[in-house]
This record gives C-alpha cells, structure tokens and sequence, in this order.
C-alpha cells in the first residue's frame, strides 16, 4: 500500500517503469513517528524528504510569544519537509511534527542525488515539487495579509477536504491564525451558513 501511494503520487508528473519503481523503493527508508512527536524540530539541519504513507503531520513556527502558527498539513499521499533547510544545509525555520501515528517513507539528499543521476526524470518530478510548494507558500502569504479569518478558513476546507472533521481545532485555529475560541464561534456561524 506505502508503495502503490508513493508510485502513483510520482506517476501523476512522471511515469516510472517497473525497475525506476524498484530503484526508488531500495532507496526509500520507512519510519514511525508517534503521535505529537517531532519529525524534525526548528534549528536542526533537515537531511530528508518525507513522503506520508498513513496518519497525518504538520509543519508550523512558534512566535516571540510562544504562539503556533501551522504552514501546512500533510495528510497521506503529501510530501512534507524544510525545503529551505534541505537547500541551504542550515538550521530548519519550522517544527514538523505527527498529529496523530503516522507512517512515512523518507528520501535522504544523498539518495535524491542518486535518482538525479540515475534516473533523469526525477529531476523534473523534483522541481515541479519545488514549484508546487512555492505557489503555496505565496498563496499562504497572500490569504494571510488580505482575506479574512472566514475566507481563509474556506481556503483550508479546500485544500484539505479530508482533513476538516479529523484534525483537532486547535491546529486549524492556527493554520487560519486565529485563536481557538475564535475559531469555534466562526465555525459555528460558517456551519449554519451553509445549511441555509
């Protein structure tokens, strides 16, 4: 099953023959992360790529004041790391941590080489990533400076359909940036809205 989701995410941009499939699985590595545990914590130096194969994680910063503020969620069949870490080689600017057990298949930056060598073609899957992650990093920016609390809460409904009954308030209240009370009132009113 971790293989199949990993295979067709990939064959969405590229297809892969059988023995590129093979290839990339004897580099993948499997790992557990338990449950509100850190896959990787601000300030250390991120070596993978990770690739959620079940349960869910979440990436987010912690303020001068001790406030979360969530920049994204990756559910299964979504790829999640510090891209600005893994580039740079520097200390990571974001937690990324399990909201609930999760199953991933990691990528070191070394095997990611490897694949660019050896199989051309993920360098375009690679990059289209890249792009991806960039086009909403600039959407989380511009939903954050200009639309309002209720507008960004539809965005999140929409980009993450799967995720609104499952995930706790809490982490959406800071994925909107917004507190938890807030989010409870607006959600109330949101929900009678759309039974009307």
């Amino acid at each position: 099953m971790s293989k199949n989701l990993l295979i067709q995410n990939i064959n969405n941009h590229v297809n892969l023959s059988d023995d590129e499939a093979e290839l990339l699985m004897s580099l993948m590595e499997s790992k557990i992360i338990k449950a509100r545990k850190l896959f990787l914590r601000e300030g250390d130096i991120s070596t993978h790529f990770a690739f959620v194969t079940n349960g869910c994680m979440r990436s987010y910063s912690v303020d001068n004041n001790g406030f979360e503020h969530v920049l994204s969620f990756a559910p299964p069949g979504w790829w999640i790391g510090d891209l600005y870490s893994l580039i740079s080689k520097k200390g990571g600017i974001l937690n990324i941590e399990a909201i609930e057990d999760t199953k991933l298949l990691l990528l070191s930056k070394e095997n990611q080489n490897l694949l660019f060598e050896k199989i051309p073609k993920f360098e375009r899957f690679f990059r289209i990533l890249a792009e991806n992650s960039l086009v909403a990093y600039h959407e989380r920016t511009i939903d954050n400076l200009s639309h309002s609390a209720a507008e960004r809460y539809e965005r999140f409904c929409h980009i993450y359909p799967q995720l609104i009954k499952s995930l706790p308030q809490k982490h959406i209240a800071a994925y909107i940036g917004v507190t938890p009370e807030f989010f409870s009132k607006m959600r109330s009113h949101f929900l009678k809205a759309k039974k009307k």
